[in-house]
């Protein structure tokens, strides 16, 4: 899994200005491989569609990666005769690296790819890209899944379907309702931060840059579609399920392990209504809340069990003294990562020993509570001794959020940082620089990608480097040294 660094910040969403001169506002996306009789027809249809209902200008882009027919030729053509199309041509297969490597150079501010067998009824394209076009948005996805879609296809593409869509759920807990649906789109400057994180280059790319943005905090639209099978397919299913279940549990253990920096990118927007100041209301306090009463919850069943077990062997105040030290410890390291948020190991030993004291004045009220109920019964039945210790327990857990939230976990202010990246895909080194207090908002920055370009077969080139399409059909291998995909056949 790659863990290179997010090269930029995102600014506040906002409502796209009107592009300037030349600028299209969305570019469609076509990927093909060896689609030399779908092709014409659908570069054909979406082309009339747009022309007849989308408010703004826009480019169809043919991404064509090593078809091995008369597909460039097809491309070739249609970019002759239409003013809005261009075509790509790579020489590597993968679905996700067309997209990736298309996307990359565009310069248009909303993105969108579909496939080329137009399954999806196109009266769903402005639905999807207004969100995105409006501000409320950062990506946004056709749904097959939703209650109001209407979809017609076999048993076995709805069983395989429904049955990853439910692998999603449960092992990376995705709340997106359809990944595999070949009619998405993002914004240009989400794609911009957020592709660079993304590693598959086939048919798992999609799913992939859906559960990291969703793990960063993007908003995902769903649109629900119109959707047709197509009989005539040429996608692997086998194979594909395959790899987008190896891909699963690539993402799945990145995400376990942390090493992926999405904390670079969560809510990097700054106009979640959740960050803002309000005032005499301590920022945060509902979800530590929460946290904290879950995590109290659990740490007193964990209590009463270890009680109940040292009590078998041990008296009443040994007993309580061992399970409330065990489960003090629990405590604060659930606390100080759920709750308070506090990652890393900077700190764990200090807050532990703080913690300890707050486990000091919990002892003291629960050992407290049970000598008072020793002396006022010399042989008090089990249930009333864990009665009185829940009512103890209750009262130190009051007195024990108060103190985490005050001393052991304050609010800290960070001294804002920004990351200054030498960005080169084959080597990327980064390096952290601490800012003044009084710095104000960090600049936006737009990634650097190299690329050698071959000769084009139709033409002048696309400069990739900015972002300017000039024309024509090319050649384009982007210098990134894993790219290479022996396992896509696709």
């Amino acid at each position: 899994m790659r863990t290179d660094l997010s090269p930029g910040t995102l600014p506040a969403r906002e409502h796209l200005p009107a592009a300037a001169a030349g600028t299209p506002v969305l570019d469609v996306v076509i990927p093909v491989y060896n689609e030399e009789k779908d092709l014409q027809p659908c570069v054909l249809r979406l082309h009339e569609h747009l022309k007849r209902t989308f408010p703004y200008a826009f480019r169809i882009t043919i991404a064509d990666n090593a078809s091995t027919d008369t597909t460039p030729l097809v491309a070739s053509r249609l970019e002759a005769e239409l003013d809005e199309v261009k075509s790509f041509r790579l020489e590597q297969k993968g679905r996700g690296r067309a997209l990736r490597t298309v996307w990359s150079a565009s310069d248009s501010p909303v993105l969108a790819y579909m496939d080329v067998d137009l399954s999806t009824d196109l009266n769903a394209l402005l639905p999807l890209v207004a969100p995105l076009i409006s501000g409320h948005s950062d990506l946004a996805i056709g749904s097959r899944l939703a209650r109001s879609s209407r979809v017609v296809r076999g048993p076995k593409r709805e069983f395989i379907s429904r049955a990853y869509n439910l692998i999603l759920r449960g092992s990376l807990q995705a709340r997106f309702s359809d990944a595999q649906c070949g009619f998405k789109a993002i914004r240009r400057d989400v794609a911009q931060v957020l592709l660079p994180l993304v590693e598959d280059t086939g048919w798992f790319f999609d799913t992939e840059m859906l559960v990291l943005a969703e793990r960063a905090g993007l908003r995902i639209h769903e649109v629900p579609v119109d959707w047709v099978d197509d009989p005539d397919s040429t996608v692997h299913i086998v194979k594909t399920a395959t790899d987008d279940l190896k891909g699963v549990w690539r993402v799945g253990k990145a995400l376990a392990t942390g090493s992926l920096p999405l904390d670079r990118i969560t809510r990097p927007f700054g106009d979640d209504p959740r960050d803002r100041e309000i005032k005499d209301v301590p920022k945060g306090l509902a979800r530590q809340l929460v946290g904290f009463c879950v995590v109290g919850g659990l740490s007193t069943l964990f209590y009463l069990l270890l009680y109940s077990g040292f009590r078998v062997f041990s008296g009443s105040q040994t007993a309580n003294a061992l399970a409330l030290l065990v489960s003090a410890i629990a405590n604060t390291a659930a606390n100080r990562r759920l709750t308070f948020g506090v990652r890393g190991r900077g700190g764990a030993v200090r807050h532990q020993a703080q913690g300890l004291v707050v486990f000091g004045i919990g002892l003291a009220l629960t050992s407290g509570s049970l000598a008072a109920l020793n002396a006022a019964t010399s042989d008090p039945a089990h249930s009333t001794e864990l009665a009185v210790l829940i009512a103890a327990n209750l009262a130190a857990t009051v007195l024990r959020f108060l103190l985490f939230r005050a001393w052991v976990f304050p609010d800290r202010q960070d001294t804002p940082s920004t990351v200054v990246a030498s960005h080169s895909p084959s080597s990327p080194t980064y390096s952290t620089q601490q800012l003044p207090q009084n710095y104000g908002p960090l600049p936006q920055r737009t990634p650097q990608y190299t690329y050698e370009t071959a000769q084009f077969r139709a033409g002048e080139a696309a400069d990739a480097a900015n972002g300017t399409w000039r024309d024509a059909t090319m050649q384009l291998q982007p210098v990134r040294p894993h790219d290479t995909d022996s396992r896509d056949s696709r």
